[in-house]
């Protein structure tokens, strides 16, 4: 691995995989030494987070996470946040699992996506997952197609077991007033499963956060508009970072 080059550690989603960074690692990697952990069938947000800090290159680095990987960049940030110069919030949330109705109404979806998984295959469940995950526009096009190809390439083991991790994860509400680096927070404006409002609560919590809405977006933003989405990156690693 290059040291010369700053690191930019990139963490995927539930079920994503390297595809969901390829273009800002193409549009950064000159520039950054770029990182996508693999958490293999890790099963907690803080057993994904120590993962990520055990094999991210030795000393500071920039951390961006999506979805998922957004839960996990807030643990990493919790666990050492020391080594976080700075820190991009992608199509995610920060908060428990609900309670009462909310919560099991989340927990009975995930739960029947994952039968679909082991009876039909991952491919089959994807076609019905990734239909909210896109903007409607786009379903059934070649970023649909992507997101079923990368999905294809898990398996329902490794389903079962982030399941197991976003069911459990843990509410990082009181962290976000203490994050310190420079932080951008951004969502896919027609991200219905993570929305642009959840997104907009989240930066006001946080101390000097930039917040960016990528139009025409659904929940897969790095994929559905790679330039905008690379353009929020350029402003953001360009932000005065602590020393």
């Amino acid at each position: 691995m290059n040291r010369s080059k700053p690191s930019l550690v990139l963490l995927p989603g539930l079920l994503c995989d390297r595809a969901v960074w390829d273009e800002q690692c193409a549009r950064f990697g000159a520039q950054f030494e770029c990182v996508v952990p693999d958490y293999g069938t890790l099963d907690t947000i803080t057993a994904m987070a120590e993962h990520v800090l055990r094999h991210a290159p030795a000393g500071t680095f920039h951390l961006a996470g999506h979805s998922m990987g957004g839960r996990v960049a807030l643990e990493v940030i919790r666990l050492a946040p020391e080594r976080v110069l700075r820190l991009a919030l992608l199509d995610t949330g920060y908060k428990g699992l609900a309670p009462g109705v909310a919560g099991e109404s989340e927990r009975a979806g995930r739960m029947a996506l994952l039968r679909t998984a082991q009876e039909k295959g991952m491919r089959e469940m994807g076609r019905i997952w990734a239909r909210g995950m896109v903007h409607p526009d786009r379903i059934d096009g070649p970023v649909f197609e992507a997101v079923l190809a990368m999905l294809e390439r898990r398996t329902p083991e490794v389903f079962a077991a982030q399941i197991r991790a976003l069911l459990a994860r843990p509410d990082a509400s009181a962290q976000l007033p203490r994050i310190a680096c420079p932080t951008l927070v951004l969502c896919g404006r027609e991200d219905t499963w993570s929305p642009l409002s959840r997104h907009e609560a989240m930066a006001a919590e946080i101390p000097g956060a930039r917040l960016v809405a990528i139009e025409h977006s659904g929940h897969m933003t790095t994929m559905e508009q790679p330039g905008a989405v690379n353009d929020a990156f350029a402003q953001w690693l360009q932000a005065e970072a602590r020393p």
